[in-house]
């Protein structure tokens, strides 16, 4: 672990001011070397007091330790401070025979997106951009409802830490307050030879701590946390992925009907062109949607984008 990472650990354990010399006597550091470490820290983001004779106080910000996040989860970790996108990660690792189960992390993309291709907006500060890759080497038929399972992982983790209730809103978003705060992205793969989906990648962006957005997501978008976040983005990055692998399927597909905001009311979609409205009744354990449309017919929706008439 490097320098700023071990000071980075010692002012994060504690609730006050740690003064340099102590610092350096757990590290066996200098003073400059200290002082090197404390403004590589505020580089990364982190908002750190200092008061001659006192010491440092980190007031906001964490700092991604990925060798924290793969000893506390069932995953390997790759992580890049900077990346284009985490998605783009994981294929170029997967074309190249990566193993499976590992993790694509990073503090910011230059060039991240959702499904259909939108931008998804990703500061520098404060968000988590991650993406799994997992070989499952099944039939399509039989693909567990990833995206589905990935939302409830979400959501139990975040209670788990912080006793909040986020929503799930149809099919990949989680809401909170009204306002997305994540979004996921799975993507399968499959052998032409044999049939089989032989790798999937499941993209996660979580807006953990973040004060400012562009003007055109202010009324969309929100954080999880306003900073200062009670808990680290290690923290939750590696609970989410430990509740990921170790609850049973049907708990999380339980959980993310249970936190669903769209079932029970009324939603409208477009199909070819042309619009409809009716009541979201159901969700199978495929992720498929079900809507009973005002003229009493009963559709399933595999996919696409539903609004909500109402909250």
């Amino acid at each position: 672990m490097k320098s700023y990472q071990e000071v980075y650990k010692i002012l994060a354990s504690e609730t006050d001011y740690v003064s340099g010399e102590k610092i350096g006597d757990l590290l066996n550091l200098s003073r400059t070397s200290i002082w090197k470490a404390i403004q590589r820290l505020q580089q990364e983001g982190l908002e750190i007091d200092s008061i001659k004779n006192r010491g440092y106080k980190l007031l906001q910000g964490d700092l991604i330790l990925p060798q924290e996040i793969d000893a506390n989860s069932p995953i390997s970790v790759q992580f890049k401070p900077i990346t284009k996108s985490t998605q783009s990660d994981a294929k170029e690792a997967m074309e190249v025979g990566a193993k499976g189960d590992t993790l694509y992390l990073s503090t910011s993309q230059t060039m991240g997106h959702g499904r259909f291709q939108r931008p998804y907006y990703s500061p520098e500060q404060g968000g988590i951009y991650m993406s799994l890759h997992i070989k499952p080497n099944l039939p399509y038929d039989a693909l567990p409802a990833y995206t589905l399972l990935t939302a409830g992982a979400i959501y139990k983790a975040i209670k788990n830490l912080c006793l909040i209730d986020v929503d799930i809103k149809w099919v990949n978003d989680i809401y909170l307050h009204q306002k997305k705060i994540a979004g996921i992205l799975t993507e399968a793969i499959t052998s032409v030879e044999t049939g089989l989906v032989t790798d999937v990648i499941i993209g996660v962006g979580i807006n953990f701590s973040i004060s400012d957005f562009p003007k055109e997501l202010i009324n969309k978008a929100g954080s999880l946390f306003t900073p200062p976040a009670p808990i680290t983005r290690n923290e939750l990055i590696a609970e989410i992925w430990k509740c990921f692998y170790e609850t049973e399927a049907d708990e999380l597909l339980y959980l993310y009907k249970k936190r669903s905001i769209v079932l029970g009311k009324e939603v409208s979609f477009v199909q070819e062109h042309q619009t409809f409205t009716g009541k979201a009744c159901d969700i199978s354990d495929k992720g498929q949607l079900q809507v009973q449309l005002s003229d009493g017919n009963i559709i399933w929706l595999n996919s696409g984008e539903i609004s909500l008439t109402k909250w």
